[in-house]
């Protein structure tokens, strides 16, 4: 069985990332996490967006937005959704998280979900950086991760005789 393996990512990526303004004080960890993968990686700073929206119910319209445009290889979308005492968050989290994976298959590139959704503030910015890692920086590794796996497949089907 032929296996294809995912290409070692270059910096000559356009990513885009797009975070919720709702629960900034966690939101901005992600950010920092995902700005110190990307740096880490090498990927160029001038190929790299950063959009800020209103909330996490608005990411996938931007998400979509940003795929349309041909411009960028990956979305990583960050976010905070904290559950309350009503059904507010079943709601926000589910369409956000849907949302980003419609634009995904719509578009054909990666939408790495970076989008907390959890119980509790604790719970939140213990994925934002204090305890489990930080998801924002997860996020862009599996987007970068996933770029360099769709080439792969890309060159491989290139090569391939019909």
């Amino acid at each position: 069985m032929k296996e294809i393996k995912s290409m070692e990512p270059a910096n000559d990526m356009n990513i885009a990332v797009i975070a919720s303004r709702f629960n900034r004080f966690i939101v901005d960890q992600l950010v920092a996490g995902a700005q110190d993968a990307l740096e880490r990686r090498g990927i160029e700073e001038s190929r790299l967006r950063l959009v800020w929206v209103p909330g996490a119910f608005e990411l996938p319209l931007l998400a979509a937005q940003l795929a349309s445009s041909g411009h960028y290889e990956a979305i990583v979308a960050l976010g905070a959704v904290v559950r309350g005492g009503t059904p507010h968050f079943d709601y926000v989290a589910g369409e956000c998280a849907s949302g980003l994976s419609r634009v995904s298959l719509d578009y054909g590139i990666p939408v790495s979900f970076g989008v907390l959704t959890t119980d509790t503030v604790e719970q939140a910015l213990e994925r934002a950086g204090t305890g489990e890692g930080n998801k924002g920086f997860d996020a862009v590794m599996t987007a970068i991760e996933m770029v360099g796996t769709m080439r792969a497949v890309k060159e491989y089907l290139s090569d391939t005789p019909d």
